[in-house]
């Protein structure tokens, strides 16, 4: 069976707009997903990108115009000013380690209700009473996230390493083998690649 790894962080937009296309594709190609949340903000500067704040203003421009295409185009709401944005990715990716190691729910569910709470919900994922109403949402108990943040905090700073010496420079970005597909949009050539065309 093929693993999908796959690098994303809670808080971006185009992690929201894959939607659950990545679990479609692989349940149809019979693959598994490697789920591996991440700290965007340091992986930039790691990778010679940069974060969002310190981009030039044409690049921020074409950002809003490609989400409000994209949003557009798979029918999906965006708020390009969402209510809490920036905001800390580390609780909800704390969450995400921590539940899939308890285990008891849906983890692609959670992955996805993360980001769609920052740009389609308007809810703060920084706060602990959101990320335990998430957890539950999606089939987890919300102490999962107090009882494995330490070890959470561990594989979070792991997962970045790993992501840098594999690669890895933007998000969201799905690696098979040694085929690497940056972006949400590339979700049609990695299904391409599993299914060997």
């Amino acid at each position: 069976m093929a693993q999908i790894d796959y690098f994303f962080t809670p808080v971006s937009p185009f992690v929201y707009l894959a939607g659950d296309r990545l679990e479609r594709l692989a349940e149809r190609q019979g693959a598994r997903i490697r789920y591996i949340p991440l700290d965007a903000t340091a992986l930039f500067p790691r990778t010679g990108g940069q974060v969002l704040a310190e981009r030039h203003e044409s690049r921020k421009a074409y950002r809003l115009q490609e989400l409000a295409r994209w949003s557009k185009r798979l029918g999906m709401k965006l708020d390009l000013q969402p209510m809490f944005f920036p905001v800390n990715p580390a609780p909800a990716s704390y969450a995400i380690i921590a539940a899939e190691a308890a285990g008891g729910g849906d983890l692609g569910g959670l992955v996805r209700a993360f980001p769609r709470a920052v740009w389609a919900e308007g809810r703060n994922i920084a706060e602990d009473e959101v990320v335990k109403a998430i957890l539950a949402e999606n089939g987890f108990d919300p102490a999962v996230a107090d009882r494995g943040m330490f070890m959470a905090a561990d594989v979070y700073m792991r997962n970045l390493d790993e992501a840098v010496a594999r690669g890895v420079f933007g998000l969201p970005f799905y690696i098979v083998g040694e085929e690497r597909f940056w972006g949400q949009d590339r979700l049609d050539l990695l299904e391409e690649h599993l299914a060997g065309r």
